[in-house]
């Protein structure tokens, strides 16, 4: 899971206001063809959703064999053919116009990691490591970016919010100049309720919008300040995640702007930089979260030579359809991206052992294995649905939703014929929980549509308990969301049955702390409790099975942003001559 535009002030904007159950018998069907990267004997599927079925799934796709799923790697292609047997396996039609794959393209940059960094304040230069004291990297595809002496700007949050009346870049000229900004939104460190809004993270707060943004205003590098407590994980997931190869659409298929060099800067060296300056970080960061805050020079520059090896590849977003019965030309879209991290340096799991491969069992393993699992459901039913179902696992997630960003540039079914998407990323397998979560709660009527299911399941819906980390940015629905489709993400609930609220809580900080972006995120038939997952997996099939069979066009609430562009994609569509 993640890294993620002009349309921003307008999402900005947006108020987003296991014990395992027992498994039917397997049917007694052929063998499933196996691709050659799992050498287990042939598993006999169950057309139903279940927890052998879906553990089978999950293990294999996360399993060495599988390189940890890195885009552009052998790993790659044993995911995008694993995941495309399983679903010619269940009876699928290849959904990308006659095709399994849509061919996603991409930039590989790999920056030297012997780069370093050097910061100068009155004439004494500071070297910065990659990786222990700092991430840089450029998304432009250049092999070299060469930089001397870009003085340093602190630009607070690097927030440019009309309707918020918020411009931390009011007044200035940032040409040539490095800016330097905090995480999050303005208001998040000091807990002022009443900026943007509030505890909830907005795309102002976002990685990528603030680079995008710096970019826009003509900076020739934005280097991000990381804390925790702002970004929502620590810094050994921002070295783990911008360390080896990075991935890009090239510029052609991507609108937004690039500047030269992004990266991040860990706390403890920004606050000594800020120091040698004269400047105290922790009184400009209560500064940056008042109204009227102004940028502030710090008296340093920024010299960088990033030299970094680049290279055309390519990428596949897989797609299976089931066509409708009455309404093939409309379809409802389940959605999970398959990649992950794939092979890194070594480093110390929590048994204390060393490893390379980045699995990603739980992201995004899960979702990949649920999305196959709702198919499968879907294909064994005794008739088809009336709307056709889409099934797509798109890559590039990990590198700031890339092939979701390009399905919707490049859909399979029309956007104004997709009647709404679910997007599944990182279930909890903690076990069965009373609540299932909405991330980004009270944006869509597909919610009054979930809501009876889940209460079938025994689970009442709520929002994300950490809205400050920014989830509804983070995952595939976004690109859909923006484009004006409606949108559904859901994850697992944290009132467990056994243990409640606590535990919940508890099991989803061990796993942020312990294996997110890390080689031990790895399936564990021991521990994992999958009645939970299961539950989520059978309420959100429910949605898209009452969508898939009746004329209804859900829309997004009247108050949310996206609806805008909903209503013009529909009546444009209804304006058009029938053909």
């Amino acid at each position: 899971m993640p890294r993620i535009l002009p349309l921003c002030a307008a999402v900005a904007a947006f108020a987003l206001a296991a014990c395992q159950r027992e498994a039917p018998a397997p049917a007694a069907t052929a063998p499933a063809p196996q691709p050659t990267a799992n050498a287990a004997p042939a598993y006999a599927f169950s057309p139903d959703i279940n927890a052998a079925d879906f553990a089978e799934l999950d293990k294999t796709l996360s399993s060495d064999a599988f390189e940890g799923r890195g885009p552009g790697t052998p790993g790659e292609d044993k995911s995008v053919e694993y995941i495309k047997s399983q679903m010619q396996r269940m009876g699928l039609k290849p959904g990308n116009n006659g095709d399994w794959f849509q061919t996603v393209p991409m930039v590989e940059t790999t920056a030297d990691p012997n780069t370093t960094l050097t910061l100068t304040v009155d004439g004494k230069p500071r070297t910065l490591k990659f990786g222990d004291d700092m991430v840089i990297g450029t998304t432009t595809g250049q092999k070299e970016i060469d930089i001397k002496d870009s003085p340093l700007v602190f630009v607070g949050y690097g927030v440019d919010a009309p309707e918020q009346h918020w411009n931390d870049y009011a007044g200035l000229d940032v040409k040539g100049k490095t800016v330097v900004m905090l995480v999050n939104d303005p208001g998040f460190h000091v807990h002022d309720a009443s900026l943007f809004e509030g505890k909830r993270m907005t795309y102002y707060g976002r990685w990528t919008y603030k680079f995008e943004e710096a970019a826009r205003q003509g900076a020739a590098a934005a280097i991000i300040i990381h804390d925790t407590e702002g970004a929502s994980y620590g810094w050994d997931v921002v070295r783990n995640s911008w360390s080896g190869a990075q991935y890009d659409l090239p510029a052609k298929d991507d609108p937004n702007p690039r500047v030269p060099a992004q990266g991040w800067i860990t706390g403890e060296q920004a606050k000594s930089l800020f120091a040698d300056a004269g400047l105290d970080l922790d009184k400009l960061r209560a500064a940056a979260n008042k109204r009227g805050f102004k940028a502030v020079p710090m008296n340093a520059t920024l010299s960088l030579d990033l030299k970094s090896t680049t290279v055309d590849k390519q990428s596949r977003n897989v797609v299976g359809i089931l066509p409708g019965s009455e309404h093939p030309d409309e379809a409802v879209v389940y959605m999970a991206h398959w990649d992950h991290l794939g092979k890194h340096d070594s480093e110390q799991t929590p048994d204390g052992k060393t490893d390379v491969i980045y699995n990603g069992a739980v992201d995004n393993g899960t979702g990949v294995s649920g999305i196959l699992e709702i198919a499968g459901k879907f294909a064994g039913a005794p008739t088809p649905p009336k709307r056709s179902v889409l099934f797509v696992a798109v890559t590039l997630e990990e590198s700031g939703l890339l092939g979701s960003e390009y399905y919707v540039a490049h859909p399979a079914i029309p956007l104004d014929k997709t009647v709404a998407v679910v997007n599944l990323d990182a279930l909890s397998p903690i076990g069965k929980s009373r609540d299932i979560t909405v991330v980004g709660m009270g944006s869509s009527e597909l919610e009054d549509i979930l809501k009876p299911i889940a209460l079938q399941q025994g689970m009442t819906m709520h929002a994300e308990s950490r809205p400050e980390a920014g989830s509804y940015f983070r995952s595939d629905h976004f690109n859909f969301a923006k484009a004006g489709v409606p949108a559904l993400y859901v994850d697992s609930g944290e009132d467990l049955v056994d243990g409640g609220t606590a535990a919940g809580e508890a099991a989803n900080k061990d796993y942020n702390d312990h294996r997110y972006h890390k080689p031990g995120d790895q399936y564990d038939a021991a521990t994992w409790k999958l009645d939970g997952i299961l539950a989520v997996l059978d309420s959100v099939y429910g949605v898209g099975e009452q969508l898939a069979n009746d004329d209804a066009w859900p829309n997004w609430y009247k108050t949310n942003p996206f609806r805008a562009a909903r209503d013009k994609m529909m009546a444009a569509k209804s304006a058009a001559p029938a053909k």
